[in-house]
């Protein structure tokens, strides 16, 4: 769960990253690309990862990545060189991300997490609500 620092970090020098996976994968008119997993605009899904990255850019975070997997993540949290990453995942990929980010030295940037409800590498679930609360924290 985030602590005060996280909560005294503007939206807008955060980033949100999810993993691909929870997607309805049977039904998902995303494709895949270089820079994350790209839902088309007018995507009428339900899905966590639409709902997620919505509030996200709502609350003006910096950036949302939707990634096959932490290389990619990675690349995009240094790129976008936030202040704060929200991550969302399997409780592997947490934990190699969250080494792979301390690895970045002094100005890495602040790590919260919420693994997966269920995981599986398809189809998986994250508990919504305590997500979307984790995306507002400190917002208002």
């Amino acid at each position: 769960m985030a602590d005060t620092n996280f909560a005294a970090i503007p939206p807008r020098e955060r980033v949100l990253l999810l993993p691909h996976c929870l997607r309805p994968s049977a039904t998902c008119p995303g494709r895949p690309s270089r820079q994350g997993f790209r839902c088309p605009p007018d995507c009428a899904e339900r899905c966590p990862i639409k709902a997620l990255r919505e509030e996200a850019l709502r609350l003006g975070y910096k950036g949302v990545c939707v990634a096959p997997g932490g290389a990619l993540a990675l690349r995009f949290v240094q790129e976008t060189r936030p202040q704060a990453v929200v991550a969302i995942a399997c409780a592997k990929e947490l934990q190699e991300g969250e080494e792979a980010v301390a690895a970045l030295g002094p100005s890495r940037p602040l790590v919260v997490v919420i693994p997966l409800s269920r995981d599986g590498c398809v189809d998986t679930e994250v508990n919504l609500d305590q997500a979307l609360a984790l995306l507002r924290t400190g917002t208002g």
